[in-house]
């Protein structure tokens, strides 16, 4: 009964294999089998162990087999034959042969089984069951009486190859290695493969940094399989998508299907076609296997389009390292110019000795087990051999004496390329793991002895430990290793390449990715290297989906495009981009600020009320007009004390004021000039002290007088309090008030120089920050309080005789310093830089010069120009 997954494979290829004469029973399927389609091309040389291997060399005409109709051996004749790719099987030989003449396994000979697969599945499963069969009798898990001893299978270049290999071999713990990247498989399949591919996502990272150091960021993708395209998707997009760049399209590319199936394909290709080539985009990366470029040469040459311009046609191909170029006879006149100024990355390699000599020694006439040979020497030199002639218009006669190294490279490489290279190693590898597994100790300290060395034969399972931890230096002397994963560790070398008219092509070394060296040095170029294609006359490309934003403009991303797609705006006020293509603008440092252009920084100027400029000097002057101002009216007052008009009013209140006037005019001066911690720790304090006395000397003034004139008969006590001792009093007290008011203020969070970057844009306004906001309204609110008091005192004591009191007088001050100061609030908010300043001293100033011209004017009218009015008997009339 078919218990497994694996086993249900096995059973159904059987069947494939061999329907022209199978004849199922019944569950469990028990089945009448006989010879199945022969493999045809086939590479056997004998030794003492052997080396298996599947090659794809061929490439068969037809697209699948199916239970229609009987498969016949016609199909064995509907192939083409990949000419590149003879040279892997040329690499495995020339290492056997090496192998075997250096003495890397004494008393051993190493052989080779190669053989070619299709592209479908059942010929890797047919494949490797033959390789556990006795040779030339098909008996899977059958094998007597056999000196063939297969120890290890050598796979690739294709994914499938390798997956299809596995399913097989992993069933029996047969080590295999692979030739070609690694696949994904479960842990308990990949413990059994060895990958000679470095690992797939240090390719990436490495086109990742070229993309970059080119400044390419809108590229496309194009792979050949499905399982290419999801697995970059999965595994590295958001890598290239994290450093800005961009994919306007990730394509993959139909299977190539011949016959009825072939006008589809046609159709198919020719869609992806018009999506790459319409496309603003210049770079394109070319993930695919190592015959991806059979079919990419038949899309570009059958999808020509008129109407794509022809800027749009010249693209930068970027081959990853398993594609190669190979080709087929049929696309020998295909043209390979759109390959000219391609790059390409290709597994670091050194050139092998005696590599070229082997092969240019190979002569069909002499290798008669050669399965290959024949038909690949046909291919390249387009000949027949005298044997294959069936009639008398054949083609010319192949000699066997024809020289590979006059094939253009288009045809045939007689330098080693990567695949083969890595084939190369790959039988190294085999060979120093046997060396080391006869160089090891059993568990009792015994070397391997010849019970134990056929004990292996029979379980090579054996070899994989050693192959797995497998180093050495090859023959070109790079090492040999593997990382922790298994995949070999190495780097790779960049190809530019250049393409001529006789189809032939010359790949020039650009630089490499060292995938160990640290990120800023994990890329080496040389541009004076790279070609590029014609139509750019030698310079640069670029693929960017933007052009950059110029400097003064940053990036916004456009919803209705790809998420990499932006327009450039320019910077918002206050910042500033002094870079191309910035993603967003910044602001400039504190001092400084963003120039007209938006592209760079001034340093912002310093500003403050000074004595140089107008409105300081205007100020400055006006308060020092009042303050003189104030001091001749107290000279007056003080010449003339003995006068009727002067003692009616209460000579000390009157001093006291005018000398609080005086004092409030100069202290606006604490406010013009560069702030420093002494000015910052007066000018409000002196201010509101000094105010708030003269303001208690008006209040004292007026309820003095509504005293007076409310007691009739007062008694003496009353008198008393009445005269000085009420004025005193209240000055007094309103001055302690607002001096504690001031000391707290000082105590908990005194003012201090500070210097406003924020405010204004071009300038830096040094002032006198208050500290505390809370006490600098404290104090403003009790010289409020006391203007309150005073107004609605003087305004009840408006209607007394005027001759007695200046109640009126006061009234009118007291209206004028409210209105002031009761537009000083709002509009010292609404102000900016210096002119909070003026505001404040303004309001200072006009506050007080109503004061002193409210109240003394009228005074200092009758004393000097009135006389007659100054006389006691005219005051006793009114």
């Amino acid at each position: 009964m078919v218990t497994n997954y694996s086993e249900l494979i096995i059973f159904k290829t059987l069947v494939l294999l061999f329907f022209p004469t199978v004849m199922c029973i019944s569950p469990p399927y028990i089945c009448k089998l006989s010879s199945p389609l022969p493999i045809v091309h086939k590479y056997y040389q004998s030794g003492d162990l052997i080396i298996a291997a599947i090659i794809y060399q061929v490439l068969f005409l037809i697209n699948e087999f199916t239970f229609q109709s009987l498969p016949s051996f016609d199909v064995l004749d509907q192939y083409q034959f990949i000419t590149h790719n003879y040279q892997h099987t040329l690499a495995l030989a020339f290492a056997v042969k090496e192998i075997n003449e250096n003495g890397l396994l004494p008393n051993v000979s190493l052989g080779f089984h190669i053989a070619t697969d299709s592209h479908e599945e059942i010929t890797t499963y047919h494949l490797a069951m033959e390789f556990l069969s006795t040779k030339d009798k098909f008996i899977p898990n059958y094998k007597c009486n056999d000196l063939t001893n297969t120890i290890a299978v050598v796979g690739g270049a294709r994914i499938n190859s390798c997956i299809n290999m596995a399913i097989i071999l992993c069933n029996y713990k047969f080590p295999q290695i692979t030739y070609g990247s690694a696949p994904q498989m479960n842990t308990e399949t990949a413990i059994f493969v060895k990958s000679m591919f470095p690992d797939e996502y240090h390719q990436f990272k490495g086109i990742l940094h070229l993309l970059l150091h080119f400044g390419w960021t809108w590229v496309g993708l194009v792979s050949l399989y499905d399982k290419d395209r999801d697995r970059f998707i999965q595994n590295c997009l958001s890598m290239f998508s994290e450093k800005g760049i961009c994919f306007d399209f990730i394509e993959c590319l139909p299977q190539m299907v011949f016959g009825n199936e072939g006008a589809e394909w046609i159709d198919n290709v020719s869609k992806i076609f018009k999506v790459i080539m319409k496309s603003t985009i210049i770079a394109v990366i070319l993930s695919a296997g190592i015959t991806g470029i059979i079919p990419f040469r038949v899309m570009i040459y059958l999808s020509n389009y008129d109407d794509i311009p022809k800027e749009r046609k010249a693209k930068v191909w970027i081959m990853t390292a398993q594609m190669e170029f190979t080709s087929i006879r049929m696309q020998r006149q295909l043209p390979i110019d759109f390959l000219h100024g391609a790059l390409s990355f290709a597994i670091h390699s050194k050139e092998l000795t005696g590599f070229q000599q082997f092969m240019q020694m190979r002569n069909p006439n002499l290798e008669k087990v050669d399965g290959f040979i024949r038909d690949f020497w046909k291919d390249v030199f387009e000949c027949s051999f005298s044997s294959d002639i069936t009639d008398g218009n054949a083609e010319r006669i192949c000699t066997g004496e024809e020289k590979l190294e006059t094939l253009p490279n288009s045809v045939f490489e007689t330098t080693m390329n990567v695949h083969s290279y890595s084939i190369y190693n790959a039988v190294y590898a085999v060979a120093h793991a046997l060396k080391a597994l006869q160089s090891s100790k059993h568990k009792r300290g015994q070397k391997m002895d010849e019970r134990r060395w056929r004990l292996f034969l029979q379980s090579p399972w054996q070899l994989h430990h050693f192959l797995q931890q497998v180093s050495f230096n090859n023959s070109a002397g790079e090492q040999v290793s593997s990382g922790s994963n298994g995949e070999l560790e190495t780097g790779y070398d960049i190809f530019s390449w250049v393409t001529f008219p006789n189809k032939s092509f010359l790949k020039v070394q650009l630089g490499e990715i060292d995938p160990m060296a640290p990120p800023d040095k994990l890329l080496t170029i040389s541009e004076k290297e790279a070609v590029w294609p014609l139509i750019f006359n030698q310079t640069l490309p670029l693929s960017i989906s933007n052009k950059e934003c110029p400097l003064g403009h940053s990036k916004i991303k456009l919803e209705v495009k790809f998420s990499c797609c932006y327009d450039c705006k320019l910077c918002p006020e206050g910042k500033i981009a002094d870079q191309l293509d910035l993603d967003d603008c910044f602001p400039c440092p504190e001092d400084q600020y963003p120039n007209r252009d938006k592209d760079g920084c001034l340093p912002k100027s310093i500003v403050y009320l000074t004595y140089q400029e107008p409105l300081g000097i205007s100020l400055a002057v006006i308060a020092v007009s009042f303050s003189v101002i104030s001091a001749v009216v107290l000279w007056i007052f003080i010449k003339y004390q003995d006068t009727p008009i002067v003692k009616a009013n209460n000579r000390n209140l009157t001093y006291s004021l005018l000398i609080a006037l005086l004092l409030s005019f100069l202290c606006t001066l604490l406010f013009i000039g560069q702030p420093d911690q002494a000015k910052c720790l007066l000018r409000q304090t002196a201010f509101g002290i000094i105010f708030s006395v003269a303001l208690s000397c008006i209040l004292g003034k007026t309820i003095i007088v509504v005293l007076a004139f409310m007691a009739t008969k007062p008694s003496p006590k009353g008198r008393k309090w009445v005269g000085k001792k009420m004025a005193t009093t209240i000055i007094l007290t309103c001055f302690l008030a607002q001096f504690n008011i001031c000391i707290v203020w000082l105590s908990i969070s005194p003012p201090f120089p500070d210097s406003d970057m924020r405010s204004m844009a071009e300038e830096i306004v040094l002032q006198c920050n208050e500290g505390s906001t809370t006490m600098f309204y404290t104090v403003l609110s009790f010289l409020g309080f006391l203007t309150a008091v005073s107004f609605m005192v003087a305004f009840l004591a408006r209607n007394l005789p005027d001759s007695f009191n200046e109640a009126k007088f006061i009234t009118f001050s007291m209206l004028v310093c409210c209105s002031v100061w009761v537009s000083f609030v709002p509009t010292y908010l609404s102000t900016k830089r210096k002119y909070m300043v003026a505001v404040e001293i303004f309001s200072i100033l006009a506050s007080a010069a109503g004061l002193l011209g409210c109240i003394f004017s009228p005074k200092c009218y009758i004393i000097i120009l009135r006389l007659d009015l100054n006389q006691k008997k005219q005051l006793m009339k009114k």
